[in-house]
């Protein structure tokens, strides 16, 4: 087995490939602020330009895949896999996420003009925190691999919070503990003033005065700490697939930078997924339970120290059946909601 995380955290990999992903991922999200609207003229993004670039974004994605298949110094076939499984499982959790976006525009009123240029800069803020957690996490695993264990016990517990959250528990986010600091911090202003984050104040006199954020900015606050709250859920279950860091990174990464396109395109047929977080809570269940029969020695030790004996096996789940499990339950139950939906229209119809 190659070992897969060195001491500096970069895994096998040099310094140089990950300044280069970087650099590549910089350049495409300037490519993508171009093609999805500048800064003159705001304008509502279609659902057929949404799905063009959900396209888009998914064919490089799957070029780099291949790219990791043709040029990884070790294991290619295996890093390849894997890749599509991260990929795979973080793209799964990010549209259900996605339907949570769609109830925060709603509250604060944003346009659907201006919501591509908040969910730019929440996928902006996105990398650079989800950056964070994979070094720190790659790096907790490297130094205490019972760490992992923990995860796979989160992901039980998030994966059965699924079945039992009801789709009207909405959040008043009014009471969002974020948004209350933010406001004692900051003046805000409940006015709207197109696709600014901030304004200045206009006295009587006609004197400026202090600064105000708009329900803008603190839209897309609210979206980056939301951001947080997921990856807690979506970074463990890549570590699921995958121990190296640069493998865990690249499919994380490549799977947020389409949000944006993403989000539009399932705004319009949102409906159609309404059986999708029973799916979502399968395959965290399957990937913590996954995670907890790769710890069976730390278990069966866990035991022994509470006077139990577990005997919990050693099992193996592969890359490529894990793969297909993954796609497997995401096809199954998007696929029950396009016919319940479909059934129900047809209904209300006569």
């Amino acid at each position: 087995m190659v070992q897969e995380v060195s001491s500096h955290g970069l895994g096998i990999l040099p310094l140089w490939a990950w300044i280069a992903f970087y650099v590549l991922v910089f350049v495409m999200l300037f490519v993508d602020l171009r093609m999805f609207g500048s800064k003159e003229g705001q304008h509502e993004v279609g659902g057929k330009e949404a799905l063009k670039m959900t396209v888009v974004w998914i064919v490089v994605s799957l070029l780099f895949c291949l790219g990791i298949y043709l040029l990884y110094p070790v294991e290619p076939h295996e890093k390849a896999m894997e890749f599509l499984a991260g990929y795979l499982i973080e793209k799964s959790l990010s549209m259900d996420n996605l339907f949570v976006f769609l109830m925060l525009f709603s509250f604060f009123g944003v346009e659907r003009k201006y919501q591509h240029e908040v969910l730019f800069w929440g996928i902006f803020g996105a990398l650079v925190l989800r950056s964070v957690f994979i070094f720190a996490g790659a790096a907790m695993v490297e130094r205490f691999e019972w760490v992992l264990g923990l995860f796979g016990l989160f992901l039980l517990y998030t994966g059965g919070k699924m079945f039992v959250h009801k789709d009207d528990q909405e959040a008043d986010l009014s009471k969002n503990i974020i948004v209350r600091w933010f406001k004692k911090l900051f003046p805000v202003t409940d006015q709207m003033h197109g696709e600014k984050f901030f304004v200045r104040e206009t006295g009587s006199t006609g004197s400026r005065g202090r600064w105000l954020a708009t329900p803008l900015f603190v839209a897309l606050l609210v979206i980056e700490t939301t951001d947080v709250a997921f990856a807690v859920d979506s970074i463990p279950a890549v570590f699921s697939v995958s121990r190296d860091p640069f493998i865990v990174l690249t499919s994380n990464i490549f799977a947020i930078l389409g949000l944006r396109a993403l989000y539009f395109a399932l705004a319009a047929v949102a409906k159609y997924f309404t059986y999708l977080k029973y799916g979502l809570g399968i395959i965290l269940i399957f990937v913590g339970v996954k995670m907890l029969l790769a710890m069976n020695e730390y278990l069966n030790e866990l035991g022994a120290l509470m006077g139990m004996q577990l005997n919990v096996p050693h099992v193996e789940v592969s890359t490529s059946l894990s793969l297909l499990i993954i796609f497997g339950v995401l096809f199954a139950t998007m696929g029950l909601s396009y016919l319940v939906s479909r059934r129900s229209g047809k209904q209300g119809a006569q």
